[in-house]
C-alpha cells in the first residue's frame, strides 16, 4: 500500500459499509406527509374539529398486483423512489364532531427540479375540496403553489382524471379546462396532473383495500 492512502482506503471502506447497512426494502422510499398536521388540516379541511392518521404500504395490501392495477389506470409506469410498493402513505381522516366527514392524502411526484408534493382533501365521494402543493422547486413554484391555480382542481373526480393521458398530457372533459399558468413550464403542469391522478387512484385503492379507511368503521376524532 502507497504510503498516505490508508486514510483514503479507510474512508472508502467505511462508505461501502453505510451503504451495506443502509441497504433494504424500505431504504430509498420516500414518504409524504404534512409538515404541521394540526396547522394543515384545519386549514386544508375548514369546519373540522379531529383527525387521525393511517399508514399504509402497497406491498402490505397486495404489493405488485396492486402496483400494476394502479399502473393500467394511470396508463404509465410507476418508478422511481417516490413509487415503490414499499413507499410509507399516510392518510389523514378527518372529523366534525366524531363524525368522518373526508381525507386528506398526499404525493410525491417526479418533478423537473425535484420532488413535487402534492396534496388532496376529498370528501367522502373522493371529491377535491382542496388542493394544495406543499413542497415544490423551480423558477414557477410560485404560480403552481398560488390559490389561485388550486381552486381549478375543487371538485374534480377520479372519474374526471381518468380521461387525462399522463403521457401525451392530451384529455377531455372538466381536466381539460385547468389553465396552466406557466406556459414556459409545461413539463411540470403534466407532472403535477400526473401526480394528482396518481393521489386520487392511490387514495381509491386504499379505501377499497384498507380495513382502516373502511366508511363503516367510526373512529374518536383527536
Amino acid at each position: 500500500m502507497r504510503r498516505g492512502m490508508l486514510p483514503f482506503y479507510t474512508a472508502v471502506a467505511v462508505f461501502f459499509l453505510i451503504m451495506r447497512l443502509s441497504s433494504g426494502p424500505a431504504w430509498g422510499a420516500v414518504g409524504c406527509d404534512l409538515n404541521d398536521p394540526a396547522r394543515d388540516v384545519k386549514r386544508l379541511f375548514p369546519g373540522s374539529t379531529g383527525f387521525k392518521t393511517v399508514e399504509i404500504e402497497l406491498r402490505n395490501l397486495g404489493g405488485t398486483s396492486v402496483a400494476a392495477r394502479v399502473e393500467a389506470k394511470l396508463r404509465d409506469k410507476l418508478h422511481g423512489l417516490y413509487e415503490t410498493i414499499n413507499v410509507p402513505y399516510t392518510v389523514y381522516i378527518i372529523y366534525a364532531n366524531k363524525k368522518k366527514i373526508g381525507y386528506i392524502h398526499g404525493v410525491n411526484q417526479k418533478g423537473r427540479y425535484g420532488g413535487i408534493s402534492i396534496f388532496l382533501a376529498l370528501d367522502l365521494n373522493q371529491r377535491i375540496k382542496t388542493f394544495y402543493i406543499q413542497k415544490m422547486t423551480g423558477q414557477y413554484a410560485g404560480k403552481f403553489r398560488d390559490a389561485k391555480f388550486g381552486s381549478q382542481f375543487v371538485g374534480l373526480t377520479l372519474d374526471d382524471f381518468e380521461q387525462y393521458d399522463v403521457i401525451s398530457g392530451k384529455t377531455t372533459g372538466k381536466v381539460s379546462r385547468i389553465r396552466n399558468p406557466a406556459p414556459e413550464a409545461a413539463q411540470e403542469f403534466k407532472y403535477i396532473l400526473r401526480g394528482t391522478k396518481k393521489n386520487l387512484l392511490f387514495v381509491n385503492e386504499f379505501l377499497t383495500l384498507s380495513p382502516d379507511l373502511s366508511l363503516k368503521k367510526k373512529e374518536p376524532a383527536k
